[in-house]
């Protein structure tokens, strides 16, 4: 019986590949060794703070490097990362945050003003960690999560209650039919379900073991590197950029904070995306008419797949897409 979990296999990874990259967004690049090192200094710091097993960590982020790394700061504390859908009120945040039982929070500076408002209905959150947008400032209730990063932290971090495949991530569901409601996923569970470190579709088996996944990784050879187009705080998102590090490769997001399409096929060019991940039709529609007005304007002969789900996507745009991109599963 299995017992994945995945900041043992990131720890893993990064002791190998330390300088391969590990997350990109534009001209961003963290290396795996960097990667490793901030969401340990950051599970860390909620140690300190005095969260416990299975506390509850919410990330309340826009797509951006600091998303994955409060994922698996939660994942080395043996803590819970949360999902938290940018686009709700006050109402629903709360709601959230109250439901999930959060003891830390993750937000972008952005929703400072939001946070602000809701934070004193929520006496459970012991630490506020902001990530702060150009211009902006971390308000004085809050900690500068680029400050915690930073700090000296052990290769491995974890609580004295260990790390377990039990383990949870939960995902909040879009509340299309009530309320959001957290849906419990076990570490070894979701490990398997995502291909257990390997990717059936480009011919990678499954694996056994952790030392078994990095013996694959060959270091003087480059990674999977998949661009996930959707927002990280669903599923589709989430879990696929986790496939990508299970893989020792990368994971690719744009800096936009809406979708550009000249801005997705350019950084498919720009970073050699292998693995697109896209919603269906409202990505899939725009690509189309862009490649169809422009067919020329962008390399993407380093794509081998696009994937999608959630949303339909139509069998006459697949189509189309396959006039462009003959290459590509």
């Amino acid at each position: 019986m299995s017992n994945w979990k995945f900041a043992d296999l990131y720890e893993a990874i990064a002791a190998k590949i330390p300088d391969h990259p590990c997350q990109i967004q534009g001209d961003r690049i963290v290396t795996w060794g960097e990667f490793n090192r901030r969401a340990s200094a950051l599970a860390s710091d909620m140690l300190d703070a005095g969260l416990s097993r299975q506390s509850k960590v919410a990330a309340y982020l826009y797509n951006c490097p600091e998303y994955l790394e409060t994922y698996v700061a939660a994942f080395k504390g043996a803590f819970v990362p949360v999902n938290t859908n940018y686009r709700y009120g006050p109402d629903e945040v709360t709601y959230l945050f109250d439901n999930a039982q959060a003891e830390a929070v993750v937000f972008h500076s952005a929703f400072t003003s939001l946070v602000d408002q809701v934070r004193g209905n929520l006496p459970n959150v012991k630490r506020w960690y902001c990530v702060v947008d150009p211009g902006d400032s971390v308000p004085a209730w809050a900690h500068d999560y680029a400050s915690v990063v930073s700090r000296d932290a052990a290769h491995r971090v974890e609580g004295p209650w260990g790390r377990s495949g039990d383990d949870l991530l939960l995902l909040y569901t879009g509340g299309t039919t009530g309320m959001p409601k957290g849906v419990m996923w076990r570490q070894d569970d979701l490990f398997n379900v995502v291909g257990a470190g390997g990717n059936v579709a480009l011919g990678i088996p499954p694996g056994n073991s952790v030392e078994e996944l990095v013996e694959r990784i060959d270091p003087s050879a480059r990674g999977l590197v998949v661009l996930s187009a959707c927002p990280l705080m669903h599923g589709t998102g989430q879990f696929t950029s986790l496939i990508a590090l299970n893989l020792g490769g990368a994971a690719v997001t744009l800096p936009s904070r809406s979708f550009d399409v000249s801005e997705l096929l350019g950084s498919i060019e720009q970073h050699r995306v292998q693995t697109l991940v896209i919603v269906g039709q409202a990505f899939a529609g725009p690509i189309l008419e862009h490649l169809n007005g422009n067919p020329n304007r962008f390399d993407l002969s380093s794509l081998i797949m696009i994937t999608s789900s959630g949303v339909m996507w139509s069998q006459e745009n697949k189509n189309g897409l396959l006039e462009h991109l003959p290459h590509v599963m």
